[in-house]
């Protein structure tokens, strides 16, 4: 396989120009002051999470398929619902490092364009089990040396270098105060880690009191660590509730993408960070949960420091809106428009120097609204993606997780009852399929 010149490591430092920031109060993220720091082409994103605008709503009621006497049981929502505003209040989010650093940087987001957010304080420090921290790791973080920050409207925010080791597959703490009443309007609702609430300022907390647990990220939107070597890079795993782990255990670290990143660890390919983008309900071409993976591919891909590879799986919710009685005629997409805007994403992510895997999308026969209609652009979007030449890579998902017995369906033992989200075994055997040598 050739390489593609990534373009974007590079190990020389450089000086990064900030304007002058004014002289009190919160350091904004239009700050200006000049800082010798590694330049961001320097580093690498250890873990990052996609952020929907707004929160994601429910499934529409014509989405919802009718309880059925014969049908397996449904697995509950992971989703646990988060205040819709947070005042004078600590949010502590537990993040899973793929690659270790001796420091790491932060990276938040006022995504949804919302009202100015204010952080008061944000801590980080590595995790102790049920919201704890080590207190001799607890670090402050500042931004141009301040330790509050304003977000307006759509901005995104970087930290100061934080002298905070962490090891591979290390949970870090990162602690969060909200001085004033703020809507929590850029969330990623499937965390799948804890997350805490507690009142007051908190973030320095060994022990947090009285917390509320609830599974998402608030605002937070990347970690990342120096490049330890030169072909150190992130590895993003672009797609939909599937890559988002829907359907694997809470706290487990069972979604393909972390399975990837232990692997990846215990082979020897330190070097690599895999991150997660996926987003539940997200679609290739249309608005639904979240911007369109081609509105997104922008934040979420090429604005990641260090990203080598995508691995994309997107395809089954542009399908399934598409033949789900009841849904608008508007919301119907071809797989020749599908097919489309998958050839715009590899164009996009070569253009960058990125290399980009296509996933074959994954059976979902036993669907209340399946069809054959639905099958038949499944089948067309997936010979495209195994025969056309146009990805660097094929990961053959739809062949790791299929029923041998009926090869429409799920392998019994990967579907958790719903026909669409692979279990924790289905996860693992996702990352089996992904080739060992495929990142070397």
């Amino acid at each position: 396989m050739k390489t593609r010149a990534n373009g974007r490591i590079a190990a020389a430092a450089s000086t990064i120009l900030i304007a002058l920031a004014p002289p009190a109060g919160a350091q904004t993220a239009a700050s200006p002051v000049a800082l010798q720091t590694p330049a961001m082409a320097g580093w690498i994103e250890s873990w990052g999470t996609a952020q929907p605008l707004g929160p994601v709503p429910p499934p529409p009621a014509f989405a919802r398929p009718a309880p059925s006497r014969n049908a397996a049981p449904t697995p509950p929502s992971p989703i646990v619902p988060v205040p819709p505003t947070l005042a004078d209040q600590t949010v502590r989010m537990i993040v899973r490092a793929s690659v270790g650093g001796p420091q790491v940087r932060l990276v938040f987001r006022n995504a949804a364009g919302g009202p100015t957010v204010t952080l008061g304080a944000i801590h980080a420090a590595l995790a102790q089990p049920d919201g704890g921290i080590s207190t001799a790791s607890d670090r402050v973080v500042t931004f141009g040396g301040r330790r509050s920050v304003t977000m307006f409207p759509g901005a995104t925010i970087v930290s100061d270098p934080i002298p905070l080791a962490v090891a591979p597959l290390a949970d870090v703490a990162v602690s969060i105060h909200l001085p004033a009443a703020t809507p929590t309007n850029t969330v990623h609702p499937l965390g799948l880690n804890p997350a805490y609430i507690a009142a007051g300022d908190q973030t320095a907390a060994t022990t947090l009191t009285a917390p509320q647990t609830v599974r998402s990220y608030f605002w937070l939107s990347g970690l990342s660590v120096p490049a330890a070597a030169a072909d150190a890079g992130t590895i993003v795993a672009f797609g939909d509730s599937i890559t988002d782990g829907y359907a694997t255990t809470p706290g487990a670290h069972r979604a393909w993408p972390e399975l990837l990143a232990a692997r990846l660890q215990a082979e020897g390919g330190g070097r690599l960070g895999v991150v997660n983008m996926g987003i539940s309900g997200n679609r290739i071409l249309k608005m639904g949960a979240g911007e369109s993976a081609l509105q997104r591919f922008d934040s979420d891909v090429l604005a990641r420091p260090g990203v080598r590879w995508v691995l994309l799986l997107e395809g089954i919710n542009d399908i399934n809106m598409s033949i789900i009685p009841g849904v608008p005629a508007s919301e119907g997409v071809t797989a020749a428009q599908i097919i489309a805007g998958l050839d715009q994403l590899i164009t996009r992510a070569h253009q960058h120097g990125i290399r980009i895997a296509g996933a074959t999308i994954l059976p979902t026969k036993g669907l209340p609204f399946y069809s054959a209609a639905g099958e038949a652009m499944r089948g067309a979007v997936n010979a495209w993606i195994r025969g056309s030449g146009r990805f660097d890579a094929v990961v053959d998902f739809d062949a790791a997780v299929r029923d041998p017995a009926d090869p429409l369906r799920l392998r019994p033992s990967f579907d958790p009852g719903d026909h669409v989200h692979p279990n924790d075994a289905g996860n693992a055997a996702m990352a089996r399929a992904i080739p060992p040598t495929l990142f070397r």
